[in-house]
């Protein structure tokens, strides 16, 4: 957490809190240290004219309240997570195809729009801060809000699904538990009545859906997060290795700071970065670890060693082979 952040939460602790806030707790909160603290505050009392008092009978810092004024921070104070997240809703609704949500939608643009404007970004500014999507597929949106209307009201589903690896279309009758937006493409996970089962279905390859009168049979939180969370990569399941990854103290640099499982671990050896991930099916991990090339070596497990061998070989000869064009 930097300076911008922890002056950020600082202001949020004691704009919420009707009593003074204890160092200790102010310290534990923002994860800093006493020096640190009194600098954030110094800094917030005489460049940003917080008017945060010392109380002594609680030894606690508080807002002082003048004239029933609430102290606002000067100027645009958006964390990096909360300025993601109103581009992020700002884009996805201005992606939204005219339809039955329109009337209800109308508001909520208006409102993030009054808030960009609040914050002095109404007049074009905005457009200087980007969120740039990469490899979106088309959905068609029929299907999608039926996807969400069985998801929403607990109704069971039957599709016609073509899956990649099989390339077939097959039919299959489903109870929706999660619609998931990954990597810019939509998701949804599963109960498969078919395989008993749960599945993770692109919803781009729905290419019939047909809302069942049915409740959906309900799978617990617990068991989705299970699942679908404690693998790498969209398609999840219970991990059945974990992956050893050497990257370069080249690529080190970037991969450090990277999250690509919330169960990871990480740490420096000399100059490269070991990082090891529990996974169960390896496509998605594979994928990931052949666009760093040679800035990555896998150490374990082998069957995962050998599959990243397999596809690098795979693709060298392509360009061993005669070229005919």
């Amino acid at each position: 957490m930097d300076l911008f952040d922890r002056i950020f939460q600082l202001h949020k602790i004691l704009n919420a809190s009707r009593y003074p806030v204890s160092r200790s707790i102010l310290e534990q909160r923002l994860e800093c240290s006493r020096a640190t603290l009194t600098r954030i505050i110094f800094k917030m009392r005489n460049y940003l004219g917080a008017p945060i008092k010392f109380d002594l009978n609680t030894s606690g810092y508080q807002y002082e309240k003048i004239a029933g004024q609430t102290y606002e921070l000067p100027g645009l104070w958006f964390n990096a997570s909360e300025l993601h997240a109103l581009l992020a809703v700002q884009r996805l609704l201005e992606q939204v195809q005219p339809g039955l949500l329109e009337t209800h939608i109308a508001p909520l643009k208006e409102r993030i729009a009054r808030i960009l404007q609040s914050r002095h970004l109404g007049s074009g500014e905005i457009e200087r801060v980007r969120i740039l999507g990469m490899a979106a597929r088309r959905v068609d949106p029929k299907n999608f809000r039926l996807a969400a209307e069985a998801v929403l009201l607990r109704k069971r589903m039957n599709v016609l699904y073509h899956g990649r690896n099989s390339n077939q279309i097959t039919e299959r009758k489903i109870s929706p538990q999660r619609l998931v937006h990954y990597r810019d493409n939509w998701y949804l996970d599963v109960w498969d009545h078919d395989k008993r089962n749960l599945r993770s279905f692109s919803v781009d390859r729905i290419k019939q859906a047909r809302v069942v009168n049915k409740a959906a049979k309900t799978i617990p939180d617990k068991d989705l997060d299970k699942h679908f969370a404690s693998s790498y990569g969209i398609f999840g399941g219970t991990p059945k290795h974990k992956a050893i990854l050497r990257f370069s103290a080249e690529r080190a640099r970037w991969v450090a700071d990277e999250e690509w499982h919330p169960k990871q671990e990480g740490c420096y050896e000399g100059d490269c970065y070991m990082l090891r991930i529990p996974y169960a099916a390896s496509r998605e991990l594979v994928m990931d670890i052949l666009k760093h090339g040679p800035e990555v070596k896998v150490l374990g497990p082998d069957c995962l060693r050998a599959e990243v061998q397999a596809q690098l070989a795979k693709a060298l000869r392509q360009y061993q082979a005669p070229d005919k064009r």
